[in-house]
Formats: C-alpha cells, structure tokens, sequence
C-alpha cells in the first residue's frame, strides 16, 4: 500500500513539472517529462513494484547468508572446483586430438597414410609450390609474374 501511495505521488510531481514544462511552450519535453511520469504508477498497477520489493529484500537475506552463514561459502568452493574440472577437462579435449580419427592410433596393421584419399585413374597428385628464388624475398617474385604479364600484353 505504502509503495504504491509512493509511485502515485511521484507520478503527480512528474506531471506537475511536465505541465510547467508544456507552459513554457516545450513542447517536446514536456512529452518526454509525462511519458517518464508514469512510469512509476503504472509500476505499481502491474505489481512490478511490490515484485522489485520482494527481489531486494531475497538479494539482501542472502546477502546476510553470505557473511553469516559457512555453507554458502562452502558453496562457492565447489563452483569453484566444477568450473576448475571443467578448464580441464577443455585442455585436456584439446591434447589429445579430437580431429584424429577414433581408434587409428594404436591399431596396428593401419597406417596414417592410409586414411588420405586416394586421386583417382588419369589425375595427377598435387604438386608441391615452388620454392622462392635464394636471394629474393616472395614479394619481388610477385612483381616478376606482374612484369611478365604486362610484357605479354605489350605494356
């Protein structure tokens, strides 16, 4: 009851100051003033007020819990060891491989190779790239393939 005598009260200073607002001829403000007004009675009307109340005073009880009380404490350290187990549990996933396929480690009588696939009848395997020239860093072959090109074409 209290809360919603307080909302109603600071929705009528709102619309006072709008009302002395929309005199003064601004118009615009004293729009924005209104709509901001009623924000605290229509709060009140849909409950959320009294819901805000109930939020604050849980967010406070456990708030005394924290200090007063060893088990939340005790809480807080096997969140901590869950959140550890699960770092390593990540690192973990990350040694081992997880894009090697299942069970071609150990198994003898499979080799890696044997997993790549296969060209087929008349290709040719992929070529390995051209080394770069000794002396000459990647970027002057790049101008060499460009002086080529515009020599071709007469440039």
């Amino acid at each position: 009851m209290l809360t919603t005598t307080v909302c109603v009260a600071l929705s009528a200073a709102g619309l006072a100051i709008a009302i002395l607002t929309a005199y003064r001829r601004r118009y615009a403000r004293a729009t924005r003033i209104a709509a901001f007004a009623l924000v605290p009675v229509g709060l009140a009307m849909a409950g959320l007020a009294q819901l805000g109340g109930k939020v604050g005073r849980a967010v406070g009880d456990w708030a005394a819990d924290l200090v007063f009380k060893p088990t939340v404490w005790a809480g807080f350290a096997v969140l901590a060891v869950s959140v550890v187990l699960f770092m390593i549990a990540r690192v973990a996933g990350r040694r081992t491989g997880r894009g090697a396929p299942q069970g071609t480690e150990g198994r003898p009588g499979v080799e890696p190779a044997a997993s790549a696939p296969a060209v087929g009848p008349g290709r040719k395997a992929a070529q390995p790239a051209p080394k770069a020239k000794k002396g000459r860093s990647d970027g002057l072959d790049d101008f060499e393939d460009i002086e080529a090109i515009l020599k071709k074409h007469g440039i």
